[in-house]
């Protein structure tokens, strides 16, 4: 298994070694035969026939776009020749898009109108080209912009749970993991920029290391996407697109100032970004910082404060070959560690002050509304850097993306070590990622796109005193290919993927340091008599997956779509090796080295009718999963009470994973009604049922027969009204109102107390918001102000972590449980410098 990681390294190495001579060879001999294309154009008002100024023109696949001068002229030059989609939007106007043959210099008008309903948004995560929604049978979904700038969120994952089939588990405001219809972990691939983010995603307390600033736009597949993107991708992707650079001869920058009363929070970020020639420039600096939240029932929650810090550049050359951008960012988060630890007659919370913890004292209300980071925390650290390519060769274009990536999570569990010498957990997490796509020319309507991708991880885990998990390394490789092809109404589009992991993890022996006391890792003659938690483990896992569907478009109002997906998933570390208890999590876990991968299948089957006052979208879906890998927890022996583990002179609730069949089915429904241009009346509901068909029907029953942690059923109203008025100098403003809903989940994993039934819930959210304009019509200010769970309803989430964070580890009342946030007044203040 060595030898085989050694030469996959090897050959890896060369190939990116002679991947650098090609692309150097291009930047300097494609400008030889690539000829100069323009595409420029007159965009109008449809109906009234007057120019619009500063209308967008945007070619996806070549992140271009261009803004419409005074008279509605565009142009974009140094365009490599070839077919694009071509995108144009402006505000309180349907978005339109046309196929362009771009060659020489190319002349596309567009007259756009003024329409209640949005056209079918483009995407561009999970396929080979840029494409309409409406028109790509995989299920997706775009969140766009200014969706997120008009709800209000505490995380980036916080800031899409409310769309339907998508949902988060949480751990306090600041910690979210993003799950679709039902499924999460390692199963979601989130990607930041088309590059997966990696950074210990199997963890429970820790959420997604990116900027929430810096997001402007999101999309969401539900469904396998091994296809284009390997392992766990199993049950859907996250593309997290970051905000576009400044059009061609622009400048933007530009402040942003965000308060939230519930915890206290205050964020702030910095944007500045210019393109002249050609040549791109992006910079952004963040940061926010909250104490403890609160609730009515709890009062203040103790150890969920955080300070987060984020910085990221960008650099892009765009020219008649192509364009490379160079991307760098930076991620630090301190984060505290509740453990929901409180006073059994008092109800408050109290802290762990020594490191025996015999006695803790109840926490203070001084230090409830403290900023300041308490000794136990962890400290997240997530540096990136990447670079994405597409050229044009051979009459085709060849797209190389890599990255790297170092991801640093250290958990501070000593309270009497100063914080800064000895971590508990202490993981470093080195990826890098490479995906090579080469898109051929188009043929008689046919698309095809074939490719390589995958990465090389390297996770150390010795430098801490606890150790939940050994270091690993492990080796990704998958060929893919894919195939579209249109017919007047119809567009059928599929591939096959094959992926194979080389993982090895490495053995560990341990022993209390003589000097402190704390276990750490010995070798040669001192592992005589000390603990032997992890062996060695080598293991080769394959999968094959892949996808077919089609769309067909019956009108340009309705239409149907049906795909059928296989998903791979190879075991995470925690699910093969886990051994300990985790200091953020509260339990023991144990893992188990027999895991085989997990595949699923999933039909899916969508209706969409898109008409001037209504859009309908409704879609069902099953998914077999085999091998499915779920947690339970253990209990004694004898059968009575939980089997508890040793740590620390603590003694701790043990889970240990298991492997069977599951089913989940469900769908979703999302009716918005336009009765004016300016009056939205938006209504959605999701539904996700789990069966665990892991066990024979005579030994099923009502408490083993649903799969753990399943959202439940939920649903969203909202009424908004949006308004602008020239004479009053207020730009794209809006009023609005939500009722969020969510029923209760009975339908639970109750075998062993793994989780407990939640109590349904409605929530009222409201918000308001405009754009200052001065006398040229130019915004110079934007304000909003968004209420969430306006009267102050104490509830629980089904998918917080939270809600099992009781009183002590031998306290079994499921009423201790945290209660999530109650009200919370968000504020946003947003100035353009340019």
């Amino acid at each position: 298994m060595n030898l085989l990681l050694i030469i996959s390294k090897k050959l890896l190495m060369k190939i990116f070694y002679s991947l650098s001579i090609v692309i150097g060879l291009l930047f300097i001999n494609i400008q030889s035969f690539a000829q100069q294309n323009v595409l420029k154009g007159h965009i109008s008002d449809e109906k009234l026939h007057t120019s619009l100024a500063g209308a967008s023109i945007i070619i996806p696949d070549l992140q271009l776009f261009s803004i419409a001068d005074s008279n509605g002229n565009y142009q974009l030059h140094k365009l490599p020749s070839g077919t694009y989609l071509v995108q144009v939007k402006y505000t309180s106007f349907k978005t339109v898009t046309r196929i362009v043959h771009i060659t020489g210099t190319t002349i596309a008008d567009f007259s756009i109108s003024e329409e209640a309903i949005e056209e079918s948004a483009v995407v561009i995560t999970g396929s080979s080209k840029a494409t309409q929604i409406k028109r790509n049978p995989v299920p997706i979904v775009s969140v766009s912009h200014e969706y997120l700038q008009t709800n209000l969120s505490t995380n980036i994952i916080d800031a899409i749970s409310k769309i339907p089939g998508v949902s988060a588990l949480t751990t306090g405001p600041n910690v979210s993991k993003p799950f679709i219809r039902g499924l999460g972990y390692n199963r979601i691939l989130t990607l930041f920029d088309g590059v997966r983010q990696e950074g210990q995603q199997w963890g429970d307390e820790h959420g997604i290391e990116v900027d929430q600033y810096g997001v402007d736009r999101i999309e969401v597949i539900k469904g396998p996407a091994s296809l284009t993107y390997g392992s766990d991708a199993l049950a859907g992707v996250v593309n997290l697109i970051p905000t576009p650079a400044a059009a061609e001869g622009k400048k933007i920058s530009n402040a942003t100032i965000d308060y939230q009363s519930n915890n206290g929070l205050f964020g702030g970020s910095i944007l500045y970004g210019s393109t002249h020639k050609g040549l791109e420039l992006m910079a952004r600096l963040s940061s926010k910082e909250a104490t403890n939240y609160q609730n009515k029932i709890d009062g203040r929650v103790f150890n969920t404060a955080f300070k987060e810090t984020d910085a990221g550049m960008s650099l892009g050359l765009h020219g008649k070959w192509g364009y490379s951008h160079l991307g760098l960012s930076l991620f630090d988060d301190l984060q505290e560690i509740p453990d929901g630890s409180r006073d059994s007659a008092t109800g408050k919370f109290t802290q762990q002050i020594t490191e025996a913890d015999t006695f803790r004292p109840v926490v203070s209300a001084a230090a409830l509304k403290s900023y300041a980071i308490t000794p136990l925390h962890q400290h997240v650290q997530h540096y990136r850097a990447y670079v994405s390519n597409n050229f044009r060769v051979g009459g085709g274009q060849l797209l190389v993306n890599l990255g790297f990536q170092n991801s640093v999570r250290r958990e501070f569990s000593h309270p009497q070590v100063p914080y800064q010498d000895v971590a508990g957990l202490y993981l470093q997490l080195n990826t890098f990622s490479y995906d090579i796509k080469y898109h051929f020319a188009e043929f008689d309507g046919w698309n095809l796109s074939a490719g390589v991708n995958g990465m090389y991880q390297k996770n150390t885990a010795t430098n801490g005193t606890e150790f939940v998990i050994p270091s690993y390394n492990q080796f990704d490789i998958g060929p893919f290919a894919m195939i579209k092809k249109t017919f007047n109404k119809l567009d059928i589009s599929g591939g096959l993927r094959y992926d194979t992991r080389s993982f090895h993890n490495d053995e560990m022996y341990t022993k209390p340091n003589a000097i402190t006391g704390f276990d750490g890792p010995v070798t040669g003659a001192d592992t005589i008599g000390a603990s032997h938690p992890f062996y060695n483990y080598n293991h080769v896992f394959t999968g094959v997956s892949g996808s077919i569907g089609a769309t067909y478009n019956f009108t340009s109002k309705l239409a149907l779509k049906i795909n059928v997906s296989r998903g791979y998933r190879a075991p995470n570390i925690s699910e093969i090796s886990a051994n300990g208890v985790h200091p953020g999590t509260g339990f023991a876990q144990i893992g188990n080295d027999a895991f085989q991968s997990e595949f699923s299948l999933q039909e899916d089957l969508g209706v969409s009718y898109i008409a001037r006052h209504l859009d309908v979208e409704f879609s069902v879906f099953n998914n077999n999963v085999s091998n499915y890998i779920y947690n339970r927890r253990l209990t004694k022996s004898t059968g009575a009470g939980d089997s508890l583990t040793l740590s620390d002179g603590q003694y701790y609730p043990t889970y240990k994973f298991q492997q069977g069949t599951a089913e989940l089915y469900g769908g979703e429904l999302s009716v918005d009604i336009h009765p004016l241009k300016s009056l939205h009346f938006e209504n959605s509901i999701s539904a996700v049922f789990a069966l665990n068909k892991s066990l024979p029907s005579n030994l099923t029953n009502d408490s083993n027969r649903y799969l753990p942690f399943i959202p439940p059923v939920h649903g969203i109203s909202e009424l908004k009204y949006d308004f602008s008025s020239k004479k009053y100098h207020l730009a794209n403003g809006f009023v609005k109102a939500q009722l969020a809903y969510y029923a209760t989940q009975n339908r639970v994993y109750l075998t062993d107390n793994t989780e407990t039934a939640t109590a349904g819930y409605t929530l009222v959210n409201i918000g308001a918001g405009t754009g200052f304009t001065n006398k040229k019509g130019k915004t110079v200010a934007t304000i909003s102000l968004m209420v969430n769970n306006l009267f102050d309803i104490a509830y629980r989430d089904h998918l917080s972590r939270l809600k099992y964070f009781n009183y002590s580890a031998n306290d079994t009342n499921i009423n201790h449980g945290l209660y999530s946030m109650g009200r919370n007044i968000g504020l946003k203040l947003e100035v353009p410098f340019i």
